[in-house]
């Protein structure tokens, strides 16, 4: 049986590193990066932390969902890697068509995700105060604790394998609402 995984948080917790060594655990795999479909707005996009971007943000995120649900029905075991908070995650979920998801939130410290953001290279996002401010949406969005990664010093294998365990616990499904 196929299944989504989807690694959240915000910019700097390490959601690209864990997912895509989530990914490569798979015979057959997929890996979604969620940063990838704002990069098809050509004209009129609005950085998608700010207030005035929601209406942007819920059509790409939607359309995100679609795809990754398509490749999950197919037969692929996905990962998706994006900023999917539970203010999106029951959106994301139904958009994808399936009835459950693996939700996996990381969460460092905000010290360490301003680290990561500021040491970055050949990534395009460097914004710190947005960083900061997505950090805090996510520190105060009341995330259930069996979905939550904090530990700043864990190394990206073992955050990996620890999600992985999880999911064998059953404790990361989210379902329909």
């Amino acid at each position: 049986m196929t299944e989504l995984i989807v690694v959240a948080g915000p910019p700097g917790a390490g959601k690209s590193t864990v997912a895509r060594l989530l990914a490569d655990g798979f015979a057959r795999s997929a890996l979604v990066v969620g940063d990838d479909f704002f990069a098809f707005v050509r004209q009129g996009y609005i950085d998608p932390w700010l207030d005035e971007a929601d209406q942007q943000n819920d059509v790409v995120i939607r359309a995100a969902a679609a795809a990754t649900g398509r490749l999950v029905s197919g037969g692929y075991q996905v990962v998706y890697d994006g900023v999917i908070g539970p203010w999106f995650s029951a959106t994301f979920l139904a958009a994808t068509g399936l009835e459950e998801m693996q939700y996996a939130v990381l969460l460092p410290s905000l010290d360490c995700c301003l680290a990561r953001v500021t040491d970055r290279t050949g990534h395009g996002f460097t914004d710190l105060a947005a960083a900061e401010q997505v950090h805090r949406q996510f520190a105060g969005a009341g995330i259930a604790e069996r979905h939550l990664f904090t530990d700043d010093r864990d190394d990206p294998a073992t955050t990996a394998a620890r999600v992985r365990a999880r999911i064998g616990e059953g404790s990361l499904v989210y379902r329909r609402p």
